[in-house]
């Protein structure tokens, strides 16, 4: 009897241990496919050239476009509404929250080297380009577990 309960309680264990896994797994995925997102939405966004401006000789990135853009690409590659929450049948259960968007332009003397010690980033730009860090949060399977939490960063150059 005692081999039989003690098997019960393996496979539980084991079982348990599998689901741990699979759940790690499933955040893997999520970090991944985000961090892409944010790529893209960095890249989007940093080619938002200013036209008025490259007539006078001066790349730079128009501002009010490249967060509208940067913002569009994250709602269509999260699934996220206006309001960056998780639509029906996103990956995502809270939603996704932009820390920084900024936008490092023609003011400042290239190679500029960009540095934010509150998220332990550092990035070297050669030309206008856009930096950009959004926290997101991955619900764990398990209730007694805490979600995990990233803040994913990406940046981008203007491309001419």
């Amino acid at each position: 009897m005692a081999k039989l309960v003690f098997s019960v309680l393996m496979i539980v264990i084991w079982w348990m241990l599998h689901a741990l896994q699979m759940d790690e797994e499933l955040a893997m995925g999520t970090v991944h496919e985000a961090k892409r997102a944010v790529d893209r939405a960095a890249h989007a966004a940093a080619q938002q050239l200013d036209r008025d401006k490259l007539e006078l000789g001066v790349l730079s990135i128009k501002a009010e476009f490249a967060e509208q853009k940067a913002l569009a690409y994250l709602q269509e590659n999260l699934s996220l509404d206006a309001g960056l929450n998780p639509q029906p049948g996103s990956f995502l259960r809270d939603p996704a929250e932009v820390r920084l968007f900024k936008i490092v332009n023609e003011g400042v003397v290239y190679p500029y080297t960009y540095r934010n010690s509150l998220y332990d980033y550092e990035v070297t730009l050669d030309r206008p380009g856009v930096i950009l860090i959004v926290h997101v949060k991955y619900p764990r399977l398990f209730g007694v577990l805490a979600p995990v939490e990233w803040d994913l960063k990406g940046s981008a150059e203007l491309v001419y």
